[in-house]
């Protein structure tokens, strides 16, 4: 037999590699059928064995004398599972570590591949201070290794923000993320949402760097329980600080041209609730789904769905909103604390891509911005090539904007003027926001 946690850590970390899904979607998904206690242990060894992959692989390199790509992805998987148990998590005893993992094999049928993995995992037990590092000389692929990052991404981290900076985010994103969560509706559910936290014993810390968040440790059960119902949406920090930055008033119009899945376009709604009209527009119908979903749990009578392909012309009136958001797609690779199978699936021609396809949005944008009215852009990727850069070309390209003030803390400012947010510095996701106002 083997525990209901690790059988879902093993299916997801499986549909992860073997599908492209992402294990943040899976384990939402698996929750509800899963023990609090099997619940916590599946979140950890699937986000672990994800954050720790390279390093789990080199272990598996020597503890079995060949290449880990040429095992079966069963067995692979089973292997990094056994690993990470051993080395990371010292509750786990290593004959739980090893034989949960043989077990994994056989029942995914492949009885043959037991004596192997059981073989490797002892050996690993024997060798436990092995450190796959120690044997690299040069720097950037030691910290690559360390790190668990593709070696391409450390070098380009590292040439253009130093080593010392790389190596500190690079470790930053095999942390946990702190759960972050703003209060639905707050002037009405306040004081009852942060009651009923407190209640459950949830500790809480308001954030220092976007007003109305609040952080916590863990997803307590009373916090999802409050998520389910519509009262809280989790949400980390940077991405409610967009919201603060779009400013919406009473009255006024808001276009969300990258809208879906709606975490952006419910804030700045609910920021204002009956107050104004924001229309949530994306490429795919289905992804609106989430938006309306949303939207109807929290009570947002003020939100219009519109199915569109920002790259074209859009379909308004010119000139005919007071805020325009452009929450650009992008590489993600801010959020790699939170999806850290991102690292192994973006290449740097992908960079190049969502480059131009950001310039091309953002200056379709232009013309909805009504005199006096505000153009604001974010991403959660790092990457100068989708930030800066693409601001540069939209100044180069745009006339009759200029660089508008933004309502954060002057420790978030870059000197290109522009919120730049990072996990290694104030605790939120890797996050870029600029705002122009049209003259």
């Amino acid at each position: 037999m083997v525990s209901p946690a690790r059988v879902a850590a093993f299916e997801i970390l499986q549909r992860v590699e073997r599908d492209g899904a992402f294990a943040s979607v899976l384990l939402a998904s698996h929750a509800e059928g899963l023990q609090p206690h099997d619940r916590a242990l599946c979140h950890e060894l699937v986000m672990g064995v994800l954050r720790h992959q390279l390093w789990l692989d080199r272990l598996i390199g020597n503890h079995a004398d060949r290449d880990p790509e040429g095992l079966d992805l069963a067995v692979r998987l089973a292997l990094r599972l056994g690993l990470y148990q051993l080395r990371c998590l010292a509750k786990v005893p290593a004959s739980a570590a090893v034989n949960e993992s043989v077990n994994i094999v056989r029942r995914a049928r492949l009885r043959s591949a037991g004596p192997f993995v059981n073989a490797v995992l002892r050996r690993a037990t024997r060798e436990f201070d092995f450190d796959p590092c120690t044997a690299i000389a040069d720097p950037l692929e030691r910290l690559a290794v360390e790190t668990s990052h593709p070696l391409w991404l450390i070098q380009r981290w590292v040439s253009v923000r130093g080593f010392d900076e790389t190596a500190a985010f690079a470790r930053a994103n095999n942390e946990p993320a702190p759960v972050a969560f703003r209060i639905v509706n707050e002037t009405e559910n306040y004081s009852a949402v942060i009651t009923a936290l407190q209640s459950a014993g949830v500790e809480l810390r308001s954030s220092a760097i976007v007003p109305g968040a609040w952080l916590t440790s863990r997803a307590a059960g009373a916090l999802q329980q409050l998520a389910q119902d519509g009262r809280v949406y989790i949400q980390d920090e940077a991405s409610q600080l967009v919201a603060h930055v779009v400013g919406a008033g009473t009255g006024e119009r808001v276009l969300d041209v990258c809208a879906a899945p709606g975490s952006k376009t419910t804030h700045i709604a609910d920021l204002t609730r009956d107050g104004s009209i924001v229309v949530a527009a994306d490429l795919y119908e289905h992804r609106l789904r989430t938006v309306v979903a949303t939207a109807k749990g929290h009570h947002l009578a003020n939100i219009q769905c519109v199915v569109l392909d920002a790259r074209q012309s859009l379909p308004f009136h010119l000139s005919g909103f007071d805020r325009v958001l452009v929450d650009a797609p992008c590489t993600g690779t801010g959020t790699l604390r939170r999806n850290p199978e991102i690292r192994w699936r973006i290449s740097p021609e992908d960079i190049e891509d969502l480059a131009a396809r950001q310039i091309q949005i953002l200056l379709n944008a232009v013309s909805m911005v009504r005199p006096g009215g505000r153009l604001i852009y974010s991403t959660c990727s790092v990457e100068p090539e989708e930030n800066e850069h693409v601001i540069d070309k939209f100044f180069e390209q745009t006339a009759g904007f200029v660089p508008a003030g933004l309502p954060v803390n002057s420790s978030l400012m870059s000197r290109a003027g522009a919120a730049r947010l990072w996990p290694h510095r104030g605790g939120s996701d890797g996050f870029f926001i600029a705002a122009f106002e049209r003259e």
